[in-house]
C-alpha cells in the first residue's frame, strides 16, 4: 500500500498561518510545522519513490508556500516584539481608540 503525498494539509496549515499573521505573527506556529512536514515528506519520497503516490513537484510548491508564509510570520513577529519593546504600542493604542470613537460617532 502506497503512502500519499497529501499537499492539502500543508496548504491548509500555511493559509491559516497567514491569516494568523495578523495576531502578532503567531501564524509561525502553523506555518512552521507545515514547512517541516513538507520537507520530511519530500525527503522520504525521494529516498523511497515506489512507496509514495503523488507529485513531488506539487509537494515542493506546497513547501515553498509554507516557507514564504513562515518568513512573513517571523518578520511580523519580530516587528511586534520591537513595537512592544520600544513602547510604541501605547501610541498605537491611542490612535486605535481615537479611530474607534470616530467610527462610533459617525454610526
Amino acid at each position: 500500500m502506497k503512502k500519499s503525498l497529501n499537499t492539502a494539509i500543508i496548504y491548509v496549515l500555511s493559509i491559516v498561518g497567514l491569516l494568523c499573521c495578523c495576531v502578532g505573527g503567531l501564524g509561525f506556529l502553523l506555518s512552521g510545522p507545515a514547512y517541516l512536514m513538507a520537507n520530511k515528506k519530500i525527503k522520504d519520497a525521494e529516498l523511497n519513490p515506489d512507496d509514495y503516490e503523488g507529485s513531488i513537484s506539487a509537494m515542493n510548491t506546497a513547501k515553498t508556500v509554507a516557507l514564504v508564509i513562515l518568513i512573513i510570520n517571523v518578520l511580523y513577529l519580530l516587528y511586534t516584539i520591537y513595537v512592544l519593546a520600544t513602547g510604541d504600542f501605547s501610541e498605537f493604542q491611542k490612535e486605535f481608540e481615537k479611530a474607534m470613537e470616530e467610527m462610533n460617532q459617525s454610526a
